[in-house]
């Protein structure tokens, strides 16, 4: 019998990047607290809600494969949570501006029917302009990336924000390495190609 694969993410960027493959799936949101423990690296809250999030919907569809996926950007150590609101973004951005900010973007794709999991985190670093007050302003006005890891969503008009960008699969900054992602699939017996 052919697995199910579930995106386990309401992400609608995701979604998108998943597309790519045309391998065909279906998206579920699994709704857990993503709040980081006491003492947890940002890398470690990252692969910890990934596996969660996978081992949740694989829960509810025991023969799926399943794949799941968080973002944590830091700063200096420091996580940059999701903002929630137009004050705490505009704190964010000119913290951010002229520095650099690494998202750790866990994956982690779960076989519910064997229990295999693989896991990993892909870093990514983005260098931000010096942006003006009225500049950021501007952005948030336009975007309003309240829900998005440290208030910047490159798949948009974020990409305005950034300087430079460094790291393995540009579509991890956006929360989904596809490169990864076929290894692990690939692993388990499924081709994008």
């Amino acid at each position: 019998m052919k697995q199910t694969l579930i995106l386990a993410s309401s992400s609608e960027f995701r979604r998108q990047l998943l597309q790519k493959l045309l391998i065909p799936f279906n998206s579920i949101s699994p709704k857990i607290d993503e709040t980081a423990l006491d003492g947890e690296k940002p890398h470690q809250t990252a692969l910890r809600l990934a596996q969660e999030k996978a081992k949740k919907i694989g829960a509810e569809y025991p023969h799926a494969l399943v794949i799941g996926c968080d973002q944590v950007a830091t700063l200096d150590g420091e996580q940059l949570g999701k903002p929630g609101n137009h004050n705490n973004a505009t704190k964010q951005l000119q913290t951010m501006r002229g520095r650099e900010v690494t998202f750790h973007s866990a994956l982690c794709l779960y076989n519910a029917a064997t229990g295999n999991m693989q896991a990993e985190v892909v870093p990514y670093l983005v260098r931000f302009r010096e942006l003006t007050n009225e500049q950021i302003e501007s952005y948030l006005t336009k975007e309003q990336p309240y829900q998005c890891a440290g208030s910047a969503k490159s798949e948009g008009l974020g990409i305005a924000l950034i300087e430079r960008m460094i790291g393995e699969d540009p579509n991890a900054l956006i929360g989904l390495p596809l490169i990864k992602l076929i290894t692990m699939l690939q692993n388990e017996g499924v081709s994008a190609i």
